[in-house]
């Protein structure tokens, strides 16, 4: 069985979302939440799920030791970013190679890259007057969002939205699609 070890800094509703699809999965399990943030909403999520937690500075995660030591201490060999904004050290991309991934609420190649995340995606999307946007989940390496992309899910851009009503509509793409699509690449594996 797969042991998931997840990345994330804010709310938690994609990390909450796998560990919901893994809980009882014969294929993984989650067996760690790990985060930069001390306040994040994520954390609460896991614990409401049981699922250990570990949190780090900045500093600390981005020397990559204490993660690494975590994940391994926790017999994590596959790494998910679910709303988890930093870039991953070396030292993380060498322990994982291949086993790394990450959601982004865009149509990568477009509207990716570094500080392009959440509502900023949206509204250059919007501003730019697409007619569709949709997500992307990729393997991650040491840039933002230029990793192999395994999975792309689509939706239109209707021109009386807005960067809310664009983000909802990711929302419930990605909370759809993210889980299964971890669940496809690790039965690849």
């Amino acid at each position: 069985m797969t042991t998931i070890g997840i990345l994330a800094s804010g709310s938690g509703t994609n990390a909450e979302k796998i560990m919901d699809h893994f809980a009882a999965s014969p294929v993984a399990r989650v067996a760690l939440i790990l985060s930069d943030n001390p306040s994040a909403g994520v954390l609460q999520r896991a614990e409401q799920r049981k699922v250990p937690t570990a949190v780090f500075t900045r500093a600390e995660f981005a020397d990559g030791t204490a993660p690494l030591a975590a994940m391994h201490s926790a017999g994590v060999d596959y790494v998910v970013l679910a709303g988890f904004l930093r870039l991953i050290p070396e030292k993380i991309l060498r322990a994982y190679p291949g086993r790394i991934v990450n959601i982004h609420p865009s149509l990568l190649p477009s509207y990716g890259g570094k500080g392009m995340y959440g509502s900023r995606v949206h509204e250059a999307v919007v501003a730019a007057g697409e007619r569709e946007s949709g997500i992307t989940i990729h393997r991650v390496d040491e840039h933002y969002d230029r990793g192999a992309i395994i999975a792309q899910f689509r939706c239109p851009v209707h021109p009386t939205d807005t960067p809310d009503t664009l983000a909802a509509r990711i929302h419930e793409l990605e909370h759809r699609h993210f889980p299964a699509t971890i669940e496809q690449d690790i039965l690849k594996l």
